[in-house]
């Protein structure tokens, strides 16, 4: 597994421990090839999946079997019905909504929380927009596969277009997409989090108690539905 996936995992883990309801299951918004599911399966937790990309859930089939439920859909859109007792949105998943989309989509991830469920879910900073226009390409493995991002940034527009190319291990298979991101302004997310019915958010440094700083280029948002 990747080391960074453990790391989340007992984050989350240890922030919902204080939960006096018990959180047992999770919905995984934005899972990818099913990188953090498998951590969170592996912690015990019930965790469906969803994502917009054919591709990545058949990897994420093929790493968490038949057992967890996947679903190929895209935000704002979600027909799994819950109640989760959580959320979780890992690796800039949300990034790739647009400022019109966020609202929606964190009204659609509240909509199948039950009431005090948590949404925990990671965004860029406008330190990471500076390090991807600075660093156009960047290289490296994960999962046990290698990945190429070609980023190219617009400051003004606040928008990233990113080429990833993931390949496997042996170079063979593997699959090309481009995706383009959005940098979102802390205060429209405290605004859309506070539209969809959230409270008590807190943001921290990628999935520490450590608070944000101008280095910091994931930025960790917690908060929780709010009760009936």
């Amino acid at each position: 597994m990747d080391p960074c996936h453990a790391r989340w995992a007992a984050f989350l883990q240890e922030l919902c421990g204080s939960d006096a309801a018990g959180v047992r299951s999770v919905l995984d918004v934005c899972c990818g090839t099913g990188l953090m599911a498998a951590e969170l399966v592996a912690l015990g937790y019930r965790v469906s999946g969803v994502d917009a990309s054919a591709q990545m859930l058949a990897r994420a089939r093929r790493r968490l079997g038949p057992d967890v439920p996947l679903v190929h859909e895209a935000l704002p859109h979600l027909t799994l019905t819950g109640p989760f007792d959580a959320a979780v949105s890992t690796l800039d998943g949300l990034n790739h909504l647009t400022p019109a989309e966020l609202g929606p989509a964190f009204a659609a991830i509240a909509g199948r929380l039950r009431p005090g469920g948590w949404l925990v879910a990671d965004l860029h900073t406008d330190a990471m927009m500076e390090f991807a226009r600075a660093n156009a390409i960047v290289e490296g493995q994960s999962g046990g596969h290698r990945f190429t991002i070609t980023s190219t940034v617009d400051v003004a527009g606040r928008t990233c277009d990113a080429r990833i190319a993931l390949r496997d291990g042996d170079g063979r298979g593997g699959f090309d997409e481009v995706h383009r991101q959005h940098f979102f302004r802390d205060g429209d997310v405290r605004a859309a989090l506070a539209g969809a019915g959230f409270g008590a958010v807190a943001v921290t440094d990628e999935y520490t108690w450590e608070p944000v700083g101008d280095a910091t280029l994931r930025a960790t948002w917690i908060a929780r539905r709010a009760e009936d």
